[in-house]
Order: structure tokens, then C-alpha cells, then sequence
């Protein structure tokens, strides 16, 4: 009896806690609400739908048709898609690649707290901070292969002849990566600025009392306190490299392809936009989207999985 009884006020206790936290929780719930709500509207339900007509056939404006597997066989039979995806895996290789290591290059040069170190710091980060569309404009004029644009002005005033930049095929993926760095080192810069400061100055005073060179302290000290800024600076690399548009699109696309001249510049987010909104081909370019997707995604978790393993 005595036990029934303990046991019943145990249940009642632990009802009206339940009930106080959640009457000590609803105002968040209520704050919560319109972001949750936006954030279903506008991301879950378009992610989702997307995932849909990836196994549709759908143009806008006739009702989507099942298809299956269907775009995602078609995939492998894209001359475009494949010329799309090599182009995308060699242009995030050697960004990735070369803003990494010139980022890194750049921030143990100016890590002193020197007046001219700073000055430079702000003209290398302001490309991180200008509107894309403004400077890949830019770009497009300096490339142009025009006698007004600024390549072939600079390749007159040296007694050079004009080249066609934007219509030779040898000089996209230069261009390409050349814009990016241009745009992006800055900010990674300043990322291992900020990594490098964190580092302890003993650890490096230490090493330097037990004989150990520059080089070595970089080694065994430097890069490996880096990691973890090392790590984000590759994913998030790769995942803005992989997404490149407006530098293809603004400054290679013309009349005939939005990649280039014979798609040499062809990657897969302007195909997946030229594929949808060109030939509204909706169904297909969600296809493309979530390959790109998955790519990325699997890509992710390789480099967390080493930099654990690292860290570990």
C-alpha cells in the first residue's frame, strides 16, 4: 500500500515538473516559432521538393512526371556533365590547392604587428569585402580581347601582339583560377592570422632555447597547432569552389555557351543553371544539384574524418 502510494506521488511529481519546464519553455517556443516557420517555408520545403523532381520530368509548366532513376542515368551519358564535372574537379583542386598554401605564405609573412604588415593586410583582404558582379565585370574587361582592354593595352605598351583571352581555350582555367585567388586570399589570409595569434609565443621561445631552427618550429609546432583552421579553410573551399557561377557566367558566358568557348569553362552550378532555366529542364537540373550535393557532402566528411584522425 505504502508503496502504490510512494509510487503514485513519484508519477505526480515528475507530471508537474514536465509541465513547469514546459510552461518555463513555451515563450522560447513562441519566439522560435515565425524562424522555424520561415526556415520550413523557405529551405526544408525547397530542399525537399527539389529532391522530388530530381526523379521527375518537369519543364514548369506541365505537372512533374515520374521517372525514376531516369535523370540520374542520363548523368552518365552527358557529354556536357562530364566535361562540366572535370572542368569543376581541376579548378577546385588548384584553388583550393594554391589558396591555401599562398594564404598561408602571405599570413606568416605579415603576422608582425608592423604598420606596413597592416596596410597590407587591408589592400590584400579588400577583394574579400567588393561585390562579385562589379569586379568579375572588371575582369571581363581586362581580359577583353578588344584593343580598350587593359591585357592587351599592357601587351601593346611592351610591343607585344593582342591576344584573345576569353575565346582561347588555353586561358580559361589560368583565368578562372586567377580571379579566385584574386578574390579569395584575402580572406584566408586573415583566417590563419588569426590561428597563428592563438598560438602560444612560449611554445616557439622554447623550441628556439633547445636549438630548434625556424623551419623546424614551423613543422612541429606551426602546422600543427594550424589544423583546425587548416581544416576549415579546405572545406570551405572546396564547398565555395565547387559552387563557382558568376566568374563563369559574367565573364566567359556568350550567345553560344555559357561555359566558354567549347565549354572550356563549362561548371556544373552554370549547367545546372543553363540546364533549368535556359531549356527548362527543371527534373534534370535537380538531378545535377544533388550530385553536386552529394559530392560536397562526401567530400566534408573525408576532411573531418582525416583532420580527426590527425588530431586524435
Amino acid at each position: 500500500m505504502h508503496i502504490s502510494t510512494a509510487h503514485h506521488k513519484t508519477n505526480a511529481l515528475q507530471r508537474y515538473l514536465r509541465i513547469a519546464q514546459l510552461r518555463r519553455s513555451l515563450p522560447l517556443y513562441i519566439l522560435l516559432a515565425p524562424f522555424l516557420g520561415l526556415f520550413a517555408l523557405f529551405v526544408l520545403w525547397p530542399i525537399s521538393n527539389s529532391f522530388y523532381l530530381s526523379f521527375t520530368e518537369y519543364n514548369g509548366i506541365r505537372s512533374p512526371a515520374f521517372v525514376g532513376l531516369q535523370n540520374y542515368m542520363r548523368l552518365a551519358e552527358d557529354a556536357r556533365f562530364i566535361t562540366a564535372l572535370g572542368n569543376t574537379t581541376t579548378y577546385v583542386l588548384l584553388v583550393v590547392t594554391l589558396n591555401t598554401s599562398i594564404g598561408l605564405l602571405l599570413a606568416l609573412s605579415l603576422r608582425r604587428q608592423t604598420v606596413v604588415n597592416q596596410i597590407c593586410r587591408v589592400l590584400f583582404f579588400l577583394p574579400a569585402v567588393t561585390s562579385a558582379v562589379a569586379m568579375n565585370v572588371l575582369w571581363r574587361w581586362i581580359f577583353s580581347g578588344e584593343d580598350y582592354g587593359l591585357g592587351n593595352t599592357i601587351r601593346g605598351f611592351l610591343g607585344l601582339p593582342p591576344v584573345t583571352f576569353l575565346a582561347d581555350t588555353s586561358w580559361t582555367m589560368p583565368i578562372l583560377v586567377l580571379m579566385a585567388l584574386w578574390g579569395g586570399l584575402g580572406f584566408t589570409m586573415i583566417l590563419f592570422l588569426a590561428g597563428l595569434q592563438s598560438i602560444p609565443a612560449s611554445l616557439h621561445e622554447a623550441a628556439a632555447i633547445d636549438g630548434a631552427s625556424e623551419r623546424q618550429r614551423f613543422w612541429y609546432i606551426t602546422l600543427p597547432l594550424l589544423r583546425p583552421t587548416l581544416l576549415y579553410v579546405v572545406i570551405t573551399g572546396l564547398v565555395t569552389a565547387f559552387q563557382v557561377f558568376e566568374a563563369v557566367y559574367i565573364v566567359f558566358r556568350s550567345v553560344e555557351s555559357i561555359g566558354g568557348v567549347l565549354d572550356s569553362g563549362l561548371m556544373l552550378v552554370p549547367y545546372l543553371y543553363d540546364r533549368g532555366f535556359n531549356r527548362f529542364d527543371l527534373g534534370y537540373a535537380s538531378a545535377i544539384a544533388w550530385v553536386l550535393f552529394a559530392i560536397i557532402f562526401v567530400l566534408t566528411l573525408a576532411n573531418l574524418y582525416v583532420g580527426r584522425e590527425r588530431n586524435a
